[in-house]
């Protein structure tokens, strides 16, 4: 099992909001509400944003910066620590500090994340006690990727990304690019174009490619994504070119591409030699997939590494 390195849950404390990647994401179906039906398999990287918190007497909740581009009332953080006041009628407040490293809209779930570290820490240090299943289903009323996060394990999802079994899958790093854009997730959902009724899979199928170091399946939302923004395409080409194009996927609806490395070296090998030639703007990482997010331990009834 990979596990994250863990922190224990205190004020002025730097705790983890780890990126995910979806290894493969197929839309399977569609609600009559207008919901997408997935199957996805997140994992997360040992690399990601930051927050830490400070208490408040006067029941406010107050970004200590803001952050370009997101109202107060529309930050993710913000409204996570509002939904737990709401729903415990909490009158405890905080300040919110967010060192943010991953892209806004680059698929790699950075304000789900964020979001999920909110509920973990302050059910914590407020001392609300509320189990993981009644965080996860206030995560999902923040964003359909919180509840994984929260749920805190690698995992295969289904219906609308909510519905989570944990897998444990081999090591391996990733080389992450960021092309320089931001896609907006519902832009993508709502092409006439996109593929919405590809066959359903069996996890067993999933886990037998995960064993044999190779990705499964697609990503439908990758071809629409490509098609609306050249630097994605771009992007994905020129990963495909250094480690052959079956290793890279775009995760969620984009812009981040990634590829999929046996080792950490192999890895840095390839972003070094992709970065020497890049556009500007572009950024890229090299991070490690890990299976147990670093706060998992820090809920009622968890054992720290469970």
């Amino acid at each position: 099992m990979n596990v994250a390195e863990t922190h224990a849950v205190d004020w002025g404390v730097w705790l983890d909001a780890p990126a995910k990647i979806n290894l493969f994401l197929h839309v399977v179906g569609r609600r009559p509400d207008g919901y997408h039906l997935l199957q996805t398999a997140f994992r997360f990287l040992d690399f990601g944003d930051r927050l830490r918190f400070a208490p408040r007497t006067d029941g406010d909740i107050r970004r200590v910066k803001p952050l370009e581009g997101v109202a107060a009332e529309n930050d993710l953080c913000v409204r996570a620590a509002r939904l737990l006041q709401v729903e415990t009628g909490c009158t405890q407040g905080v300040d919110i500090e967010l060192d943010k490293r991953l892209p806004m809209g680059g698929g790699l779930g950075g304000g789900s994340s964020d979001a999920a570290t909110v509920l973990i820490a302050l059910n914590h240090l407020w001392r609300l006690d509320l189990r993981r299943e009644r965080l996860q289903a206030l995560g999902l009323q923040l964003g359909a990727d919180v509840p994984v996060f929260v749920f805190g394990r690698s995992a295969f999802a289904e219906g609308v990304g909510e519905q989570l079994q944990a897998v444990s899958l081999p090591a391996a790093a990733y080389v992450v690019v960021a092309p320089g854009v931001s896609v907006p997730t519902p832009l993508i959902f709502a092409a006439p174009e996109l593929t919405r009724n590809t066959e359903p899979c069996k996890i067993a199928d999933f886990a037998e490619a995960a064993a044999q170091q190779r990705l499964f399946g697609r990503n439908d939302l990758q071809p629409v994504a490509a098609m609306k923004y050249a630097a994605v395409a771009q992007a994905i080409r020129l990963l495909g070119e250094e480690v052959g194009g079956q290793n890279v996927r775009m995760s969620g609806s984009g812009a981040c591409v990634f590829a999929h490395c046996t080792t950490r070296r192999q890895a840095e090998q390839v972003l070094a030699t992709l970065s020497a030639g890049w556009p500007e703007g572009w950024l890229g990482f090299v991070a490690r997939g890990v299976d147990v997010h670093p706060l998992h331990g820090q809920m009622t009834g968890d054992r720290a590494g469970q």
